[in-house]
This record gives C-alpha cells, structure tokens and sequence, in this order.
C-alpha cells in the first residue's frame, strides 16, 4: 500500500481546460462544443454510465473512495501504481484499480484510512474478477466487475 504526502486536491480546478468542473463528487465534468469532432473514447456512453454507477454504489455502500486509472503504468508497472496512487482523490480513504491494458497489469492499492478494510485479500478478489473479463476481452466488464466484487469484499464501517 502506497503511502507519502499530497497537496489536496489532485485536480486543480483553475488548470482545467474552458467548460471543466470538478463536481461534488471530485470526478471532472465537461462539456463538448457542438461541432468539434469527440478524439476517440474508449468507451461507449452505456458503458461509461456503467462504470460511473458501480463506482458510485462501490463508494455509498463502504465509505471507501473507488478511483480507477486506465492506461500505461511505465516500465515497472508496480512502482508507476505506487506514483500515480498519492495523486489520485482522496488517496487516503480510497482504493486505485490501476489498469494498463497494453502490459497486461491490473495494480489495486489502498490508502491508510482504508488498508485495515481493503487488504490483499480484497485486492487479490478484484484482480480475479478483472482478469477474467479481460481474458475475454472485455475491459469494461473487468473493470466493472472488480469494483463490484472488491465492494461485496469489503466490510462497511
């Protein structure tokens, strides 16, 4: 479990682009400007929604903060988990499910506040549950599914 010093908050509002917030949530919202083409998402709408409803279920049901990072974790994918952790919200009250897909790494960590709740146990749940939607290629599912079955696993306060 990571552990170090960070400046709250990991998102500074004033560095956001035009038409970004940071909502009572912490999550970033923003707007698209009619006309301007969408880079391409990896992710469709329904499954972003999906994603966002399993989070926020994961989140009300064990006061555990979920955060989920999906891309390229360096070359050691554990210690690139360890760094990105401290910046990601609420780093102490929550659990990271770090995904870098083109490695093949999932990298689950958890905050002080959390670590007695969220242990090796819960983490090594959420990576079974990952990998076997992965396998089928599937990665919203993966990530889905671990958030869901790290919740389940995890004791309410």
């Amino acid at each position: 479990m990571a552990s170090g010093s960070q400046h709250y908050p990991a998102v500074v509002e004033s560095e956001l682009p035009l038409g970004s917030v940071v909502t009572a949530s912490g999550r970033v919202s923003a707007v698209h400007r009619a006309g301007e083409e969408f880079p391409e998402l990896p992710f469709t709408d329904m499954e972003m929604v999906r994603l966002d409803n399993a989070l926020t279920d994961a989140t009300r049901s064990t006061k555990v903060r979920f955060n989920v990072y999906l891309g390229d974790l360096g070359n050691n994918p554990a210690a690139g988990a360890d760094e990105l952790f401290p910046t990601t919200p609420e780093f102490e009250r929550s659990a990271l499910i770090a995904v870098s897909p083109n490695q093949r790494v999932v990298e689950i960590r958890s905050g002080k506040a959390v670590a007695a709740r969220v242990n090796d146990r819960v983490a090594q749940l959420g990576v079974t549950a990952a990998v076997a939607s992965f396998g089928a290629g599937d990665l919203i599912d993966g990530i889905v599914a671990a958030v869901r079955v790290m919740s389940a696993a995890i004791k309410a306060p």
